[in-house]
Formats: C-alpha cells, structure tokens, sequence
C-alpha cells in the first residue's frame, strides 16, 4: 500500500516550493493534479517527469476509485492549482476516501494564500474562520456575510476578480464599514495588498480593471456599543423606526445615509423593499 502525499505547490513564485516537495514529487508513481496543463510547467521546470493524472471538481467522481487504486502499487502525490490541496478544492474528497481506506495520508506544507494573506493583513491572527470562496449569485454572497456578521473572529475568503467589487459592496452592506485587506497577486510580480475600510477599497479598486487571484481578510465584529457598525440589518432596522413615525422614505433614507455613512442610493435601496 502506498502513501498519499498532499503536496503544497507555488501560489505564484516558483522559488517557493520545497525541497521536501520537489523530492515527493520525482519519487511518485503518480501525480494527481487539479490542471495538469499548470502542473506540467512547474514540473517541467523543475526537470521531474512523473505521470500525472488530472482530478478536478468535473471529474472527480470518476476519477477516485482509479487513483485509489494507483495507491495500491505505490505512492500518490496530490497537487492544486496553487497551495496546499484539500482547502477549497476537490482534493478534500479525495483524503477523505484514502482515510477511510486505511491509506496514509501525509501533507507536505508549503504555500498558502490563505496563511499568506492573513498574517499581511494587520488584522487578529489568534482567531480566524476561513469562508472559502464566495457564492456567484448576489442573494446567496449576502445571505452568508450576514450569517458571519456577529463572529468576532477574522473571516478570510476567496473572490474572482469580475466579482470583487461587488463582494465588497456586500461586505459594506451585510458587515458596515470595516477594516480589511485585499491581497491580489500574492508573491506574483504584479503583487498588491491593500488595507484600509471596505468603502475605501470600493474606491480604490473601482479606478480599472481588477485581475488576477485575490484573498479577503475582513475584520471581524468588534463590541463598541457607541460606534456600532452600519450592517444592512441595522439600516433596515433603522429606516422601518423613521417610517413607522410617518416620514416619507426618500426623507428617511437621506437621514439614515447621513448617521451611517452609506450612499444615499444604496439606503434608499433598502427603504423601497421595507
């Protein structure tokens, strides 16, 4: 019975990856990988030419009961797009199955964005929830943001760069204004790490086009009783007070926009719904 190594790969710099790794990978029988056309450039840089099978979300079903069965004959080693497999992607289901097989399952650490992201950030690392990538549809990212509003814990997650800004226009809605950090590009060339407050990274990033790979670390919800953060629900709650008082909403969003901060647009938004 062979082993199944989880292989942490370059998130951007090749320069990154492990000793450790590179030998796990030339000793392999098999290497499953995420995209092997991506996998195929770092080995081939690295002089390695072990087999490589591809395992991604649209084929793993199929493709389990295979590799499994390589491990019979000798060891596998498990690699992602970039970092440490099993987080976010496929390979969770995969070290899932090998454990329950009685196969070793042994990790070879190495890069993270996730880890990465978190200690540039200059928000608490003693206590963090990672939320994996966020939903595509609107309703769905919303309804998950607000269901995290209350933890005081760090929220770290993943986002596409088409999706940014309207992620963080969420992130203003359903958690206020908070601090955070908007990692892109880490340890790539065209590398950037912002901080500041969620409105100031609307800002910043509605100037032009947004690429590449991008993290979120998010301030968590912080007890200041006199300076409680404007979340959706409290400028929902808010507005239904000054119309239940007979103001017209339009009056009542302006207002509420005023104490909050928000864009008028957006709070009169919420005042139509109520």
């Amino acid at each position: 019975m062979g082993t199944l190594y989880i292989v942490a790969t370059p998130i951007g710099n090749l320069e990154d990856i492990s000793a450790r790794a590179l030998r796990v990978l030339r000793e392999a029988s098999l290497i499953a990988a995420e995209d092997t056309r991506r996998t195929a450039k770092l080995l081939s840089h690295f002089g390695i030419a072990t087999p490589t099978t591809s395992y991604f979300e649209h084929n793993k079903l199929t493709k389990l009961d295979s590799i499994l069965d390589r491990l019979q004959a000798g060891d596998v080693a498990l690699v992602s797009d970039g970092g440490l497999p099993g987080v976010s992607d496929p390979g969770y289901e995969l070290i899932r199955e090998a454990i329950a097989r009685g196969v070793a399952v042994v990790p070879i650490p190495g890069p993270s964005a996730i880890l990465s992201a978190l200690v540039v950030s200059g928000l608490p690392t003693d206590s963090f929830a990672f939320l994996g990538f966020l939903p595509r549809k609107a309703n769905d990212r919303a309804a998950v943001l607000a269901a995290n509003a209350s933890d005081s814990r760090t929220l770290i997650c993943l986002e596409a760069p088409h999706r940014l800004l309207d992620s963080l226009a969420d992130i203003r809605r359903e958690l206020g204004d908070r601090r955070m950090a908007v990692c892109r590009e880490l340890t790539k060339m065209h590398e950037e790490i912002f901080r500041g407050t969620a409105a100031e990274a609307i800002a910043h990033f509605n100037r032009g086009e947004v690429r590449g790979e991008i993290t979120l670390v998010i301030e968590g919800r912080r007890d200041e009783p006199i300076a409680e953060a404007w979340n959706n629900a409290r400028i929902r709650a808010a507005l239904a007070d000054l119309i239940a008082l007979g103001i017209e909403r339009k009056e009542a969003a302006k207002q509420i926009a005023a104490q909050s901060g928000w864009d008028r647009r957006e709070v009169y938004k919420i005042a139509i719904d109520i």
